[in-house]
């Protein structure tokens, strides 16, 4: 079986290490968001793909999601002591990432191919594709001014009221080596629980990914990062309102009209009334058991979609 998964950052390799559990053997593609992605102290810092890195090679952070378990703050500590910006903390471990990658980069390699040796090298058995080698920059547009994602995500804690998302780049974009044929080849596609727009919205802004998700022939299913109305993690609720959107999954099913076949939502939400084929499981994924759960419920619903 062949999986394709569109994914953002934690709820995205949730899902992801999910599958890999749930599937085993399963040729499974993420084509991770690289909107986040953005220099910081003179490195690039990718974070949506290093939390997929981390995740499936089983050195994320487990409490947080995100970062390295057993991380270290030496470096940050020195920068601090220097006067260097600290709004985004880059930890010893996680810092060989950032500066490898970026000396390569500097080299000339394409992003797709330094995260594939790093992920080779890490033992990880899905293949994890960025959505383009290109840069492609989320901006958000707020009442406090043009903030670059980072900026309005991290430093200011999304705080600043949404106005607006574009996508800098996207359309001069190309799409990584190997994504749309991915989804062409796929048996199943999955969108990830990842922030419609903050996470997935970046990769169909890239030329070519739209379309291909747009022609696929297999069942296309999203999974709700909703839960009774309110966002797992992130600001996806709070983002929602800010641009004039219902927070519930009639909204999650408008954003992706055209694009999926079917919503899977959490058992909460199990009696809403949907303009799509929806099924409802528990989808908050706290461990690995749930997490393979919520996998296997997405390609079960899948399997029960005729698209003829």
């Amino acid at each position: 079986m062949k999986i394709a998964i569109l994914s953002g950052g934690v709820g995205g390799a949730k899902l992801l290490l999910g599958a890999s559990l749930a599937f085993e053997g399963a040729e499974i593609t993420a084509i991770v968001n690289t909107g986040d992605d953005f220099r910081h102290l003179g490195l690039h810092v990718s974070p949506d793909v290093d939390t997929a890195l981390y995740t499936l090679s089983g050195k994320a952070n487990r409490a947080q999601g995100w970062g390295r378990e057993g991380e270290s703050w030496a470096f940050m500590t020195a920068v601090r002591s220097l006067g260097g910006e600290d709004w985004f903390n880059l930890g010893d471990g996680d810092l060989a990432l950032h500066v490898l990658r970026s000396a390569r980069l500097a080299g000339g390699e394409p992003l797709s191919a330094i995260i594939a040796d790093f992920a080779q090298r890490w033992g990880i058995g899905p293949r994890v594709l960025p959505m383009s080698d290109d840069t492609v920059a989320t901006i958000v547009e707020t009442d406090e001014g043009v903030l670059e994602f980072q900026r309005y995500f991290v430093a200011r804690r999304c705080d600043p009221r949404a106005l607006a998302i574009r996508f800098e780049g996207a359309a001069a974009a190309r799409p990584a080596p190997g994504t749309v044929e991915a989804i062409a080849a796929a048996d199943v596609i999955l969108i990830a629980p990842s922030n419609p727009l903050l996470s997935i919205d970046p990769i169909l802004a890239v030329p070519g990914l739209r379309a291909a998700l747009q022609a696929a022939g297999a069942p296309r299913i999203a999974v709700s990062p909703l839960i009774g109305g309110q966002a797992v993690k992130g600001p996806t609720a709070k983002l929602m309102a800010e641009l004039g959107l219902p927070v519930n999954n009639q909204a999650i099913a408008d954003h992706y009209a055209g694009l999926i076949d079917g919503l899977l939502v959490d058992e909460a939400d199990a009696r809403d009334a949907l303009p799509i084929a929806s099924h409802a499981v528990p989808t908050l994924m706290t461990d690995d058991a749930s997490k393979a759960a919520v996998a296997r419920a997405a390609v079960a619903f899948a399997s029960r979609i005729d698209r003829r």
